[in-house]
């Protein structure tokens, strides 16, 4: 198998996991609002008031049928709303020819995934062993434990 074949393979792999991640974590990894949204009246500071008021316009937006109550579709209607989003922004910056369509040519270039490989290969043979695979999925999961814990205990 060629290296790229590899490295894109990785890369893939690499996005399902922290997507899955993410969804399966919640709130705590979604993008962080910009000062400027979370700045309601645009004096240059944020209140506590200001970020009530973001946090009960996202629960808002996300209570569709308007009852004050969030129910797991209406979460994950909400999830996939912003998720798509994000896909079509992403998408709108890579299409480069806007066409439509991205080709491998419009595709962002692997170096963070390069960069993956290399620390997922641990002896620098220029493959990766399923061991090395396990170990480097352990440390990734134990890193996300310390992110967890740290989240719960700051709350």
């Amino acid at each position: 198998m060629k290296p790229a074949t590899i490295i894109s393979a990785i890369v893939l792999s690499a996005v399902a996991v922290t997507g899955t991640a993410v969804l399966a974590k919640g709130s705590k990894d979604r993008q962080q609002p910009t000062f400027q949204e979370l700045d309601a009246n645009g004096d240059g500071q944020i209140t506590q008031a200001e970020i009530d008021t973001h946090r009960m316009q996202r629960f808002t937006d996300a209570d569709s049928n308007g009852d004050g109550q969030l129910s797991l579709d209406e979460m994950q209607a909400a999830a996939q709303a912003k998720a798509n989003d994000r896909v079509q922004k992403m998408f709108e910056r890579q299409d480069a020819n806007n066409d439509g369509f991205l080709s491998t040519d419009e595709l962002p270039k692997p170096r963070r995934g390069a960069k993956m490989f290399e620390r997922i290969d641990a002896d620098g043979n220029g493959s990766i062993s399923e061991q090395e695979y396990a170990d480097a999925k352990d440390r990734m999961g134990r890193k996300h434990k310390r992110m967890r814990d740290n989240d719960t205990d700051s709350n």
